[in-house]
């Protein structure tokens, strides 16, 4: 036996060593080289994860351990938030680094509809062990499905032919630099009329704001609160107040606000600044989802001809996280953390970002706001069918003939979308259902072809409008099996902070996998996520499967 004296020597022998794991000095002389002279904040983390992964192809354990030295971090809590976001990939000790380049194929119902299951299958083969093939919730391109992403790089109407040219190209591809926020500061001088005018005084700030109720422009997001008066809220909130620009449009389905920035970036950044002014932010944050890299450096170029004013504007790029499009949760991930949605109150236009007052809007609301000014309230006001008012962009997928993003009135049918938008089915096709409102938004047979889609106009089904993302099915595919790649989307994105969704999701997956459907079970497990799930995704995922039991039955009996 050891003597007790002996032992108590021993143990202070071993304490003399720091618990935890060390940092390597290698690892921190990379991070640090990779970092540069960029500012060590805390709510930078992902993006300094992003500069680390974009370097190397992987985050290594040692590297994050660096990162956590760098920043004064606990090492869990750098890995805690590395290892919620889909695009980042953790090798810990012993593991072997993945291939170089990954292919996403989406897997969202637009691409499954259009063969991206087969598409999955072929690629391993013809691409070869150097590359990973790995399925990806939706990236946005639903007009073009299939779609997939090489490395960064995005290819629509994917084949293995397109894909295999992509991927050849990639070679020696340069990764994604760092953002220098230091640059990105707004000035009005860049031809921006209407800003000018508000900056001038020919524009008062209550002229603008009665603009906009006038108008009836609402949240393009999916909430549909009126923007004007959210902007009355906000500027009515202590200062410093700050604005959060949500385009992580990641619903299955919409991609309205990824053509319009890629077609005119300016008009989204003179809306902006117009808000920032009327509310009187200080500093603007734009969230921008990962999967949109050719938007990022579009950004980037039109923000870097700005000069050196107030507000300052921070880009943030997302890291594959469908639940940051909730605004509590954006502010989450722009704060650097897991995108968890918070409880409310208060809500985000009383303590959002940092704890200050925030005017958290959709791209495409801001979008509209220098047209709407500058036509007046009443030309957005003067369009709508069946009684509604205004314009709506329609993110438009599935079987017609012309997918993609159409502007057309409040309250259009969708027969009258098909038929006037979209030039009709695809051949050998007929409506057999649609989705009003993407992902999260419902089912509906062909029989229901005439209910105008709006905002209000829905709900009475069971449905909502959200982000206007139209799917279009046909006689060839089931609201069964939509439903069923539905679910799977939501059991994969539930950021898991509360057990209605976390665990409703997936027995709801397991319960839509049996051949007969249990109908009062799942109308069960339906109510208990929406009455007691924290945000939208888990109180609205089971729309569609609650609407396939009320409009498809035929489609789950015996």
């Amino acid at each position: 036996m050891i003597p007790i004296a002996v032992q108590g020597a021993s143990r202070e022998r071993k304490r003399q060593q720091p618990k935890g794991r060390q940092v390597d000095a290698a690892a921190l002389q990379q991070v640090q080289a990779l970092l540069g002279e960029l500012p060590r904040r805390r709510d930078s983390l992902i993006e300094f994860l992003h500069v680390i992964q974009d370097a190397y192809g992987c985050l290594s354990a040692a590297h994050l351990a660096a990162l956590a030295s760098e920043l004064r971090l606990a090492q869990v809590e750098v890995f805690e938030v590395a290892s919620f976001y889909h695009h980042f990939d953790i090798v810990r000790e012993g593991e072997h680094a993945p291939p170089a380049l990954t292919v996403r194929v989406c897997d969202g119902l637009p691409c499954e509809m259009a063969g991206a299951g087969e598409l999955l299958a072929r690629l391993p083969a013809m691409l070869g062990r150097e590359v990973r093939v790995v399925p990806t919730p939706c990236i946005g391109r639903c007009e073009q499905a299939p779609a997939a992403l090489v490395g960064q790089r995005a290819v629509g109407l994917a084949s293995g032919e397109n894909v295999a040219a992509a991927v050849a190209a990639a070679a020696g591809a340069i990764a994604a630099q760092p953002v220098d926020e230091d640059a990105l500061a707004p000035v009005a001088d860049g031809g921006f009329t209407i800003l000018e005018e508000c900056l001038s005084g020919a524009r008062s700030v209550d002229a603008v704001l009665a603009a906009l109720e006038d108008s009836g422009l609402r949240g393009l997001g999916g909430a549909g609160f009126p923007a004007g008066r959210k902007w009355r809220i906000v500027r009515g909130a202590p200062g410093p107040r700050l604005m959060a620009v949500n385009i992580d449009e990641g619903e299955p389905g919409t991609f309205k606000d990824r053509v319009y920035l890629e077609r005119n970036p300016k008009q989204f950044i003179e809306g902006m600044l117009i808000a920032a002014w009327a509310v009187g932010i200080d500093e603007i944050y734009i969230y921008l989802r990962d999967e949109y890299h050719d938007c990022r450096k579009l950004l980037l170029q039109e923000l870097a001809r700005l000069g050196a004013q107030t507000p300052r504007i921070h880009l943030r790029r997302g890291a594959g996280a469908y639940i940051c499009g909730e605004e509590s949760a954006m502010i989450e991930s722009i704060e650097g953390k897991r995108g968890m949605p918070r409880l409310r109150p208060p809500y985000v236009a009383q303590a959002g970002l940092f704890g200050r007052p925030t005017l958290e809007h959709n791209f495409e609301t801001l979008y509209w706001v220098p047209e709407i000014l500058a036509k007046g309230a009443a030309w957005f006001a003067s369009h709508g069918r069946n009684g509604r008012q205004g314009l709506r962009s329609f993110s438009v997928s599935g079987r017609v003939k012309q997918a993609g993003v159409k502007l057309a009135p409040a309250g259009i049918t969708v027969q009258e979308l098909i038929d006037e938008y979209c030039g009709g089915m695809q051949d050998g096709h007929q409506l057999y259902a649609y989705l009003p409102g993407g992902a999260s938004g419902g089912i509906l047979p062909a029989g229901m072809n005439n209910i105008p889609l709006d905002f209000d106009t829905l709900q009475p089904y069971g449905c909502f409008i959200g982000s206007a993302a139209i799917i279009v099915l046909s006689q060839h595919d089931t609201a069964r099996a939509a439903a069923g790649n539905l679910m799977r989307f939501f059991r994969h994105e539930s950021c898991g902070q509360c057990t209605p969704c976390r665990v409703g999701t997936a027995k709801a997956v397991e319960l839509i996998g049996q051949p007969v459907w249990d109908a009062g079970l799942l109308g069960e497990l339906s109510q208990v996520m929406r009455d007691a799930s924290i945000c939208g995704l888990g109180q609205a995922a089971p729309n569609a499967v609650d609407c396939v039991l009320k409009y498809f039955p035929h489609e789950v009996a015996r």
